[in-house]
C-alpha cells in the first residue's frame, strides 16, 4: 500500500490548523489589549499576586496573607479609579513624506484640550493588526521549522508568532513628554516610530495612554485625529562607483522631455517662431529688432535609458531573500543620477508594471515609493516578465535585473533576453553563493548583503 501524498497531508494538516487558526487570532488580540492597558508595575503586581496565592494556599503564614491582602488592595484602588481618568482632545499630526526601514522616524502632535485639566497623560500610534490570514498562516513555513520538535510542528505556534512579528510594520513608542494641558491649551508633543519593514501605512489609530496615580494600569482611548499616510522607504545599501550596462547608448530627449525639463543643449541659432515652440525660448531682443517672433533653436540632448527588473517569485519561504531583493533594487534607484538618464522599474505584481522616473519625467523617489509596496506573487510568471521587457527594448540602452535566488528559468531568461541584443546584468540575492558564477551575474548573500554589494566590479 502506498503511503499518503503530500497533498493529503496538507489537507489533514489544514483540517487541525482551520482549528488553531481561530483559538490564535483571539488569543493574539486579547494579548495586545491586556498589554496596551497593563503596565509593567501592573504585571509585577499581578504575578506576586499568584505566587503570594500559592503561598498562602500552602501554608497559613500571617505575613503572606498580610502582603496578598495589601497587593489586593493596591490593584483594586487602582482599577476603581481608571473611570475617572477621562480627556477630551483634538490632534493634529505633522508626518514627514517619507520613512526608511530601521531608521527612527519622528511625527510632531499638536494637541488641544477640549475638557478639564489634563496631566500625566501619553500619546502612542498603534500599528495596522499584524496577525496574518488563515491562507498565509496555513502555507507560509517558518525559517527553520523543520528543525523544531514534533509538539512544536504540530502545534505550529512559533509559526503563528514569527508571522506576527515579521508582519509589524513598526514598534510604536509613546510621547517623549508627558500631556500637561489646561483646559483650551494647545501644545505640541513629539513621538518616535521604529519601522521594522516597508510599506505604504494609514495612520488611523492613535490613543492616549491614561495610567492612574499608582502606575498599575491605564486606561487606552482612541483620540479622532485626520488620517495621514506615512511611505516607509526600504532599507538601502552603499554603492560603489559602477556603470550600468549599455551606459554609451543614448536617447534623444525629444519635445515632451524638453518641454518638462527644461532645454540643456547647446545654441545652435536663431528662427521665426512656430505654434506649439515654449515661450521661453523666444529671443526677446531679435523680436524687438525684427518686429516678428523670433526663438533659439537648440541641439537635441541625448541621454540613456536603464531597465530595473525585479524578481517578484520567490520559492516558499524565499520572503526574506525577496525583501532584500528589493532593498538591493532602491540601492541601485538612489544612487543612479535620474537627472542625467531615465530608469524604467519593471516588475510584476497582479499585473505588469512599468514606472519611469528621469530626466523630465519623475523623481526618483517616485520609484521607491513604488518598491515600498511591491508585493510577491504568488506563482512565478518568467516568460510574461521576459515579454514585457522585451516590448520596452528598443528604448532601452541595457538592463539591470534583481533576482531573489538563482534558478534555472532565471538563468534561460537572462540568456534569451540577452540573446536579443539588449546588453543585460543580474544581481542575485542569495542564500549562498554557488561555486559557478554565470558571466554578468553578481552574487549577494542575504546574510551580508552591504559587504557584497561594495564589492561589485565598476562594470556590471
Amino acid at each position: 500500500m502506498s503511503g499518503r501524498s503530500a497533498v493529503e497531508d496538507r489537507i489533514e494538516a489544514g483540517r487541525f490548523n482551520s482549528w488553531l487558526y481561530p483559538f490564535y487570532h483571539r488569543g493574539t488580540a486579547v494579548n495586545q489589549w491586556l498589554r496596551r492597558r497593563i503596565r509593567p508595575a501592573g504585571m509585577g503586581l499581578l504575578l506576586l499576586g499568584v505566587v503570594l496565592g500559592c503561598l498562602a494556599g500552602g501554608q497559613a503564614s500571617d505575613p503572606v496573607f498580610r502582603l496578598f491582602s495589601f497587593g489586593f488592595s493596591l490593584g483594586c484602588l487602582s482599577l476603581l479609579w481608571l473611570p475617572f481618568r477621562r480627556v477630551r482632545i483634538e490632534v493634529k499630526r505633522d508626518v514627514p513624506a517619507h520613512a526608511t526601514v530601521g531608521e527612527p522616524v519622528r511625527i510632531r502632535y499638536h494637541v488641544t484640550n477640549r475638557g478639564r485639566s489634563l496631566r500625566n497623560a501619553w500619546l502612542l500610534e498603534t500599528p495596522p493588526d499584524p496577525r496574518p490570514d488563515f491562507e498565509r498562516f496555513l502555507l507560509t513555513p517558518e525559517p527553520g521549522e523543520s528543525k523544531r520538535n514534533a509538539f512544536d510542528r504540530f502545534f505550529i505556534y512559533y509559526r503563528w508568532n514569527w508571522l506576527c512579528e515579521s508582519r509589524l510594520i513598526y514598534e510604536p513608542r509613546p510621547s517623549e513628554q508627558a500631556l500637561k494641558l489646561r483646559r483650551g491649551e494647545t501644545g505640541s508633543f513629539v513621538a518616535e516610530l521604529l519601522p521594522r519593514r516597508r510599506g505604504l501605512v494609514a495612520l488611523d489609530d492613535l490613543r492616549v495612554l491614561l495610567p492612574d496615580p499608582l502606575g498599575l494600569y491605564q486606561r487606552c482611548r482612541r483620540v479622532k485625529a485626520p488620517e495621514s499616510g506615512l511611505a516607509i522607504l526600504p532599507r538601502r545599501y552603499r554603492l560603489p562607483p559602477f556603470e550600468l550596462p549599455g551606459s554609451a547608448r543614448f536617447q534623444p530627449g525629444g519635445d515632451a522631455t524638453s518641454r518638462n525639463a527644461g532645454p540643456s543643449g547647446e545654441f545652435v541659432g536663431l528662427r521665426d517662431y512656430q505654434p506649439g515652440d515654449p515661450p521661453r525660448l523666444i529671443h526677446w531682443k531679435s523680436w524687438a529688432r525684427t518686429g516678428r517672433p523670433i526663438v533659439k533653436e537648440l541641439e537635441d540632448s541625448f541621454f540613456p535609458r536603464h531597465g530595473l527588473i525585479l524578481d517578484t517569485f520567490p520559492e516558499a519561504g524565499d520572503l526574506a531573500l525577496f525583501e532584500e531583493a528589493v532593498s538591493v533594487a532602491a540601492s541601485f534607484v538612489s544612487s543612479i543620477d535620474t537627472h542625467e538618464c531615465l530608469i524604467d522599474l519593471m516588475f510584476i505584481s497582479g499585473a505588469e508594471r512599468v514606472v519611469t522616473a528621469g530626466r523630465g519625467t519623475g523623481r526618483a523617489e517616485s520609484l521607491l515609493e513604488v518598491l515600498a509596496g511591491v508585493e510577491s506573487s504568488p506563482r512565478p510568471q518568467f516568460d510574461s516578465l521576459r515579454k514585457l521587457v522585451l516590448r520596452h527594448s528598443e528604448d532601452l540602452a541595457g538592463c539591470l535585473a534583481v533576482f531573489c535566488g538563482w534558478s534555472e528559468e532565471r538563468r534561460e531568461m537572462l540568456s534569451r533576453i540577452s540573446g536579443t541584443g539588449i546588453e543585460i546584468a543580474a544581481i542575485v540575492v542569495c542564500e549562498e553563493v554557488p561555486a559557478a558564477r554565470p558571466p554578468g551575474v553578481h552574487f549577494v548573500r542575504a546574510s551580508h548583503p552591504a559587504e557584497d554589494l561594495m564589492r561589485l566590479p565598476g562594470k556590471l
